[in-house]
Parts: structure tokens; C-alpha cells; sequence
């Protein structure tokens, strides 16, 4: 079993709030996360499956279900299948509110999201649970593992195949989950879509060209491309330039969040293909914003930093609208930073500034820290 950091989240969410929404991707432990939270036995919830046709059907009279159930807590298992739920949660939650009394868990869904606060603004809590991320493994040589295979647990556990697993997980996500939680397109346009995106990981994000690309208005391609963030599976990374009077680029960086699903899109089945390949450096860079995303403490928020003359950074994070850590990151064993580093940092004038590499590193060049990414995410990121 490997330890979860959301489970300390969570354990106090359930202490505060009625109601706890954990939200995430299909595959990524949400279930297994809960079962461990709730104990072995489990024997003061009850745990409702809505992929269970018997489950399903219980919850048809759910009003009279949780009120002959009052001392028990309910979990609710893809909760996104029965979204008429909310009104009744909220009027049973607010007969008794109970903390902890009900956990919802759900592949995330844009309508998940909107339906929930609707009915339980101020009676619910939300957490997100993402792949595995570096502090919850332990053994060194696993951050390539985690880097190549990617976080989903199957996946990187390595329990069935990487590629089985990872074809049927994406042909299942695409088939079925995508058109469940209300992708407004068809499959065939959802998987183009999804391995373009894998090919432009990292890169600027031209809606024009990617339209022109799959064949399909801009709009579309802006509607499809919201929807699969509000799903977990790809990041868009915005850039900084509020009260920079510079000419700043505007457009978005695209990421897939899971290294190990780009990899397969990419083909790309080992290290040493990864090394040899020309999106190599891209992976790295979406890979470690990954690891630094899941880690960020609340209220802190990530872009990145370009300008038409040069000055660059691949990541900052603002603090109450200031920016305080200026990081670009790097696979090799050149840790110089490049002019466009220090014209960044000493335009926006950042308190912290790091590079990022692949090696346990830890010293000053230049105004910047060259630390590897975990000594990064342990020593000095929780001090941002």
C-alpha cells in the first residue's frame, strides 16, 4: 500500500465538513484511498457503488435510505452518475450535519463540480486526488520509474503491462468515461484530439492550428480542450503578465498530466527511448511541474514567463499576486541559466529563484538554486 499525502487532507476534512468530494481521474486510487481512510471494517459506513446496477437502484428512494441510516456515514462511489442527488444531500445534511457524513467520490465532470456547489455551497469540502507524486515514494531510483511509467498505480506498480494497461485505460477513458461525464464530441475526434495535444505537450497553444489540424472549428477545439482539464487530463499552464508593461507572449502552455500517458502517446516505452527522443526535454519540464503543482501549499498559483524579447522562465508562483519563486528547469548537466533567466528574475523581481535538474544537486549559481527535484519539493518548496 503506499501512503497517500491526501489522506491527511481528507481525514480533516471529514472532522469540519458534512460533506467531502474527492475528485480526480478514473484509476488513480480514489476508492482504495477511501476504504483505508474508513478502517478495515468499515463498519460505520455505508458503501454505495452507482457502477452497481444493485447499488444504483437503492439509492431510487435516497431521501428514506440516509434518514433510516442517521448514525451511519454513506460513501458514494461515481456520484457523477446520479446527479439529482445534490438536493436531497443538502436537505438531508442540513437535518443533521453530521461531519464526515457523506463522502462523494467522482471522476471528475465539469457538471460534478457546477451541481455540487450549487446544492452544498458551505456544506461541502473538495479534494483532489491526482497520480502518485515523488513524496509518496520512497526508493531513489523510482523517480524514473514515476517519470517514465507515469502515476496512475497500476501503471506504475507495474501489476498489469504498462502498455495493456495503459491502451485499455485510455480506449475505456475515451469510449466510455469521456462520453459519461458529457464530453460534447465523439470518440474518434476525443482520441485525435487527446494525442495531438501529447505531440504539442509543452509547446504554446495555437487553438487556430490545432484546429485546422483535427478538422474542427476553434470553438470546438476551445470547448473539447476545457472539458478535458475539468477531467484531470491535461494542464494549461497560463502566463504571467499582470502589471508587466513589457510585450509578454499571452497564449497558454499545453501539458498532459500524466508523464506515463504522454509517454504512450509518443510511443516511447523505456528510458532509454525517452532519452533519445526530441520530446525528452518537454516530458521532464511537464513532468516536474506536475510533482510541483500536487505539492503547492493553498493560495499559491503557477505560471510561466516569456516575452517577445527573450526573458523567460518555465515556472512562477505567485503569492496574493506577487510573484515570489522564479524556477526553469532543466534535464542535463547544464545548470547555467541562460540571459533570459536573469532578465526574468530581475524583472519580476523574484525573492526565490531556482533550476530544477534531475540529480541531487543543492548550491548557488549565479542568483539562482540548482537543486534536484526532490530535494526542491522537501527542502524549499513548503517555504514558498
Amino acid at each position: 500500500m503506499i501512503f497517500r499525502n491526501s489522506e491527511i487532507k481528507i481525514k480533516e476534512l471529514i472532522q469540519y465538513f458534512p460533506c467531502v468530494a474527492i475528485v480526480g481521474p478514473r484509476q488513480v486510487g480514489k476508492t482504495t484511498l477511501v476504504k483505508q481512510i474508513t478502517g478495515e471494517d468499515g463498519s460505520d459506513y455505508i458503501y454505495i457503488d452507482l457502477e452497481n446496477p444493485t447499488d444504483y437502484n437503492r439509492l431510487n428512494d435516497s431521501f428514506s435510505l440516509f434518514n433510516q441510516f442517521p448514525d451511519n456515514s454513506f460513501v458514494i462511489d461515481e456520484v457523477q452518475r446520479r446527479k439529482e442527488l445534490f438536493p436531497i444531500l443538502r436537505s438531508v445534511i442540513d437535518a443533521n450535519r453530521k461531519p464526515g457524513r457523506f463522502i462523494l467520490l467522482g471522476s471528475a465532470s465539469p457538471d460534478l463540480i457546477r451541481d455540487s456547489s450549487e446544492s452544498l455551497a458551505g456544506r461541502i469540502a473538495y479534494s483532489e486526488l491526482m497520480p502518485l507524486n515523488i513524496l509518496e515514494i520512497v526508493n531513489e531510483f523510482s523517480i524514473d520509474k514515476l517519470w517514465i511509467n507515469g502515476g496512475f498505480p497500476v501503471a506504475f506498480t507495474e501489476t498489469v503491462p504498462q502498455n495493456i494497461w495503459m491502451e485499455n485505460f485510455i480506449r475505456t477513458y475515451i469510449e466510455r468515461d469521456l462520453i459519461q461525464l458529457g464530453f460534447p464530441g465523439n470518440t474518434v475526434n476525443a482520441r485525435r484530439l487527446w494525442q495531438m495535444l501529447a505531440h504539442i505537450h509543452g509547446n504554446i497553444l495555437n487553438y487556430s492550428e490545432l484546429s485546422r489540424s483535427i478538422e474542427l472549428d476553434v470553438k470546438t477545439v476551445i470547448n473539447y480542450i476545457q472539458f478535458l482539464e475539468s477531467a484531470f487530463l491535461i494542464h494549461i499552464l497560463q502566463p504571467y503578465f499582470i502589471n508587466i508593461k513589457k510585450r509578454l507572449v499571452k497564449s497558454p502552455k499545453v501539458y498532459l498530466r500524466d508523464s506515463g500517458v504522454l509517454h504512450y502517446f509518443l510511443g516511447i516505452e523505456n528510458k532509454k527511448e525517452l532519452i533519445g527522443h526530441p520530446k525528452m526535454g518537454a516530458s521532464w519540464e511537464g513532468f516536474v511541474i506536475e510533482q510541483i503543482k500536487a505539492n503547492l501549499k493553498t493560495n499559491r498559483y503557477i505560471y510561466f514567463y516569456r516575452t517577445h524579447d527573450g526573458a523567460e522562465l518555465d515556472l512562477i508562483i505567485e503569492r496574493g499576486g506577487v510573484p515570489v519563486a522564479g524556477i526553469e528547469i532543466k534535464y542535463g548537466s547544464n545548470f547555467t541559466p541562460s540571459r533570459g533567466n536573469t532578465e526574468a528574475i530581475q524583472t519580476l523581481n523574484t525573492k526565490d529563484n531556482f533550476i530544477i535538474v534531475r540529480e541531487n544537486e543543492d548550491f548557488i549559481h549565479k542568483n539562482f538554486r540548482v537543486c534536484g527535484i526532490e530535494i526542491f519539493l522537501k527542502k524549499y518548496l513548503p517555504k514558498i
